[in-house]
């Protein structure tokens, strides 16, 4: 799918990955790109469209996706992270909770309120954005791990069901991004230009998975290994 005279809507792109995939498609020819966003105030990029959006509610699912009934890409990349003690932490039940109202339900809810728009369109997709945390084992990010591995789990039955429909659904797989959400931690980083760009060749080349970063390209080589990486990481990861 080419972005090209598309209309794209992005969850969570006031900032970071999001406002790079919405000003990427500006860049290559969008027709429309909405940013979707909790609060739209302050907002001012030019020919990008601020639309108010707030994944765990369906209320405003509801309306953005009325709004946005020209959409024929959803880029799906809104999402929380947290630290915790690890997977045995008190706090690791109420943390995943929260985490997975966004991460992963929040995936579901945008998903199924775009549903007829995008089957309605000749040409659509949906890009999901995950991390190589599902092949990571970091115990402080349990809950974000464990939504994430929910979401590409999710991505994977979605894109089988919706290929005979005509929807292309991408997973991107990227670890950290350097964005303001990952200030201060000390780890090698992905630029999140390079990011996008990478994940909108994938879509125009008909790719269904994206891996966008050296790390989560050897950990996903290293999944048929006898020793796999979500057991022993590589050294360096």
């Amino acid at each position: 799918m080419d972005i090209k005279n598309a209309t794209v809507f992005i969850t969570g792109a006031n900032r970071g990955l999001g406002l790079a995939f919405a000003k990427e498609a500006r860049r290559r020819g969008a027709a429309k790109i909405y940013a979707g966003m909790r609060n739209t105030s302050g907002f001012d990029e030019p020919g990008i469209v601020p639309v108010r959006i707030d994944v765990t509610d369906k209320a405003s699912i509801a309306a953005a996706a009325e709004l946005a009934a020209d959409t024929n890409l959803l880029i799906n990349n809104a999402g929380i992270a947290a630290l915790i003690e690890g997977p045995l932490s008190p706090d690791v039940e109420t943390q995943s909770a929260r985490i997975f109202d966004t991460n992963y339900y929040g995936v579901v809810r945008v998903t199924q309120a775009f549903e007829q728009t995008l089957l309605n369109k000749p040409h659509a997709g949906i890009i999901n954005v995950l991390s190589d945390i599902v092949w990571l084992p970091r115990p402080i990010l349990t809950p974000y791990a464990a939504s994430k591995a929910a979401a590409w789990s999710y991505t994977n039955q979605l894109r089988f069901h919706l290929h005979e429909r005509g929807v292309q659904v991408l997973g991107l797989h990227v670890g950290f991004v350097d964005t303001d959400l990952t200030n201060g931690i000390d780890v090698p980083k992905a630029n999140p230009e390079d990011v996008v760009r990478q994940t909108y060749d994938a879509l125009l080349a008909g790719k269904s998975e994206i891996m966008a970063d050296k790390g989560t390209t050897l950990l996903k080589s290293t999944l048929a290994a006898e020793v796999p990486g979500y057991i022993t990481p590589p050294p360096g990861l």
